[in-house]
This record gives structure tokens, sequence and C-alpha cells, in this order.
């Protein structure tokens, strides 16, 4: 390299005006690559980019993808866009319809829709994601939210979390925005509401097994009067049986006693 670029400055002209057709070059080659650089741009996977102009400003119609493109110096320079879906974690207090405080964080899957760029950057710029989604999550949320007491929002969570979604999802296409996921992450109460609602846990599992104890006593005094009534009857049915082989006994012995004091053969 080194060796080309003194065998290139040994065929320039020596001398004052040969040094100003030298420096001419020297600035021609690098306004040269100066513009060839400033006139090309890569937009990378999984990005779009729009193009702003000095004097008409961002073009409508000129939506650019991935690849290599070409655009006027000063005159032009694109403003790119990634559009891949980002997560963002939100979390919010809000209020019960019972009146009860509730946390509740949202994972939010999002991304730009790419057929509305320019509208985009026009009304929010590059960064609309903190523009928009922070207050259109609590704007849903506690509207969501309010229409659900505080024991609802834990048995019905698949109901209130598809329908924040659906909220959501519709509330931010009037922000260009593209929801691919919304999720309830996190959900509590305030420390008061989870104290009672705990003591009225234990205060149920406290009666069911006063309840269980009763059943099971009543159980135990139908099985003894069973057991009662069963030996009853056997006593009953023994001492039958008894009196019944004793007054056979005294009849035979009563016959007996006859025919000792009447020998007489009966007559056939």
């Amino acid at each position: 390299m080194a060796q080309s670029l003194k065998d290139f400055a040994g065929r320039l002209p020596t001398g004052p005006r040969g040094m100003g057709t030298a420096l001419k070059l020297l600035l021609g080659a690098g306004a040269a690559a100066y513009g060839i650089r400033e006139s090309v741009f890569t937009v990378e996977g999984g990005q779009r980019a729009i193009f702003f102009n000095r004097i008409g400003g961002v073009q409508q119609d000129t939506i650019l993808s991935e690849g290599l493109h070409f655009r006027i110096p000063w005159f032009q320079y694109p403003i790119i866009y990634d559009i891949r879906a980002r997560p963002r974690k939100i979390s919010s207090p809000t209020g019960s319809k019972d009146l009860q405080m509730v946390n509740i964080s949202l994972r939010v899957l999002s991304r730009p829709n790419a057929a509305e760029l320019p509208s985009l950057y026009q009304r929010l710029g590059l960064d609309y994601e903190e523009r928009v989604l922070p207050s259109i999550v609590n704007e849903v949320l506690k509207s969501v939210v309010a229409k659900f007491n505080a024991s609802q929002l834990i048995t019905q969570r698949a109901q209130v979390s598809l329908l924040i979604r659906r909220e959501l999802t519709e509330r931010a296409k009037d922000f260009s925005l593209i929801l691919d996921d919304v999720a309830i992450t996190e959900l509590s109460f305030s420390r008061e509401y989870t104290a009672a609602v705990e003591a009225k846990q234990v205060a149920q599992q406290e009666a069911q097994r006063a309840q269980f104890l009763v059943e099971k006593a009543k159980q135990e005094q139908r099985q003894k009067i069973v057991q009662a009534e069963g030996e009853a009857t056997a006593a009953q049915m023994i001492s039958l049986l008894c009196c019944g082989e004793t007054t056979i006994t005294q009849f035979s012995k009563g016959v007996g006693s006859g025919l000792l004091q009447n020998p007489q053969t009966p007559d056939f």
C-alpha cells in the first residue's frame, strides 16, 4: 500500500502547479467518496425506513424494506424504525368495583404498524412507546377493573385478562400500534384486604372443621343407636327362644305325669 502511494506521488507533477493539481485530485476523490458514502444506507432485518426531505417533509408514500437504498445527501435522510415486537412491563394501581385497591402488572408485546410509519412519526416520533403505552394501559386497566369485584378479579382472572387485551388492542390501533400479546403477570391487593381474606379463609376452614366434627358425632351416635337396637333385638329373640323351650318342656312333663296317674290305655 505504501509503495503504491509512493508510485502515485511520483507520477504527480512537481512544483507549485503540480502540487495544486494533486490537491485538487485529492479533494475531488475525498468529495466523491463522501458523496458515495452519504448516498447509500442500509435497512437491517426487522427494520423499516421512511424518508424525510427538507422541502416536503415526511414522504407519506415511501416505506423502505430491508436492504441497500440510495438517497440524495443533505436533501434527504432516512428515519429507521424497528418493527419487531418488544416486551414491556407496565404496572398500575387502580380500584375495583367494591372500592378495593388493586395493583396490576401487564406484559405488553407491541410493535409499530409498518404501513403507517409516516403518520406515526409525524404524530409521535421515534419514542412512541414512552408516549403512548403507559397512558393507554392505565386508561384501559381502570375501565376494566372497575367492572369487577376484588374477589372476581381472582376467580375470573382469565376473563379479566381477555377483556383487557381486547380493549387495549383496539385502543392501540388509534396510535398505529399492534399488540401481539397482553397478559396479567401480577395481581395483588392492599395489606388490609389481604389480611381480611386470610382471616375469612381461616374462619371458613374452622367452620368446615366444626361441621365435620358435628357430622362425625352424629354418625357415631347413629351407629351406637343401631348397635343398641340390634343388641336389644337379639336379646329379645334369645329370650323368646328360651321361653319357648321352657314351655315345651313343661308341657311334656305334664303329659307324662297324667299318663302315670291314669295308666289306662286309650281306645283307638
